[in-house]
């Protein structure tokens, strides 16, 4: 057993009020590494303040339903008219965060940053107090070649400072280097919590009409445009399906529109934002959960289907085709209108052929808080052993 740690999770992207899923990928690799019996505190840069004066203000967060048993504290930056401004405020906002939860007691062993713009505060950080830093990507910024000039520089200077970088799939390491970037890579895959998504508590039955569900943000990103044309297609041949899309976004007006047009109202709901529970218990429902992404770094969704006992079809995204094999699910094309057609028709007639417990114990094993956590755990290992040699 490692001693137990301090550890400082500095992230941008976490569970707000407005937002209670936004980042929440984060709070679960904290959580499961506070698992792993470590002390962690979330330093959760929160954005600009237009109405603040001064540089930048801190203050702890007492939801319980957004802190999930961590101590998190909330930092926001003054926003100003040139980008020199705000960069200024969000080093030294985040720099004065951390030297006030050190007054107070708190002196962090390791320092584990969330998304390079995060690590860059996060290795000046550690270069003052001598302790390792880590950097957790998850940003598809980069598999989607998005990173203006100035934010390559960013990620390039921080990990090129961390002492091991941790993208969440192989595909996003490929995308990183790519820009040029050089770094210590370990891929540490997001968690699924696996309390929340789990088999339904009687067998499944594949019944008429079949349920098909599909989870995520409403923007272009996440390709339902082309699974609404895939689904107007499929709808010539059979008719014996129903789809739910779960999420809220910018396009929802514009994917309901889209379902009328395609005649498919009676057959694609949205109910819009729904809770980790809320969707879990959508899982437990489903017979079959579809990703459309034209790209994505990880899929915690489908990793979240798969411990809920739910076949996937997906798209080749990025993450997800690491670990779909055909006896989890069914691999397509992205941005194929076509290939989702075929797989969705594939799909159908072979549902019977999956075992829930066989996909389930699949997502344990491999995105368990446990499972998880222990890799981390032993990432941080080897960075304290080479801060000592």
């Amino acid at each position: 057993m490692m001693r137990r740690l301090k550890v400082l999770f500095i992230t941008e992207w976490y569970p707000i009020p407005e937002q209670p899923m936004k980042g929440i990928f984060v709070q679960e690799h904290a959580r499961a590494v506070a698992a792993q019996g470590h002390d962690v505190t979330v330093l959760h840069c929160a954005g600009k303040d237009p109405l603040l004066s001064a540089m930048w203000r801190m203050e702890q967060e007492t939801d319980p339903a957004l802190t999930a048993g961590l101590p998190t504290y909330r930092m926001w930056r003054r926003s100003g008219p040139a980008p020199g401004v705000s960069s200024a405020a969000y080093l030294q906002g985040t720099i004065g965060a951390y030297r006030r939860l050190a007054a107070d007691g708190f002196r962090p062993d390791i320092l584990h940053a969330n998304i390079y713009e995060s690590g860059v505060p996060a290795v000046l950080i550690g270069r003052q107090i001598g302790a390792p830093v880590v950097i957790s990507e998850h940003a598809s910024d980069f598999v989607r070649r998005r990173l203006p000039p100035w934010q390559v520089q960013k990620a390039r200077f921080a990990f090129a400072r961390a002492a091991r970088v941790l993208p969440v799939s192989h595909a996003l390491q490929g995308a990183i280097e790519r820009y040029g970037i050089r770094a210590r890579f370990t891929v540490v895959p997001n968690v699924v919590d696996t309390e929340t998504f789990v088999l339904p508590a009687s067998p499944r039955q594949v019944g008429d009409p079949h349920r098909l569900l599909a989870v995520g943000s409403l923007t272009p990103i996440k390709g339902y445009d082309r699974l609404l044309r895939a689904l107007a297609l499929l709808r010539q041949t059979r008719e014996d399906w129903r789809l739910t899309i779960a999420g809220e976004g910018p396009e929802r007006e514009a994917l309901a529109t889209l379902t009328g047009e395609l005649g498919l109202t009676d057959r694609v709901t949205f109910p819009g934002y729904r809770s980790k529970a809320e969707v879990a218990a959508l899982m437990r429902e489903s017979d079959l959960f579809v990703l459309s992404s034209l790209t994505e770094t990880f899929s915690a969704a489908t990793a979240e289907a798969l411990a809920s006992g739910l076949p996937v079809l997906a798209t080749r995204c990025g993450g997800p085709e690491e670990y779909l094999t055909p006896e989890l699910g069914h691999l397509v094309a992205a941005d194929d209108v076509d290939a989702l057609y075929a797989g969705l028709a594939e799909m159908l007639a072979r549902l019977a052929d999956f075992d829930p417990r066989v996909l389930g114990a699949f997502a344990r094993n491999r995105f368990s808080p446990g499972e998880v956590g222990r890799q981390i755990d032993a990432v941080y290992e080897e960075c304290l052993a080479g801060r000592a040699d």
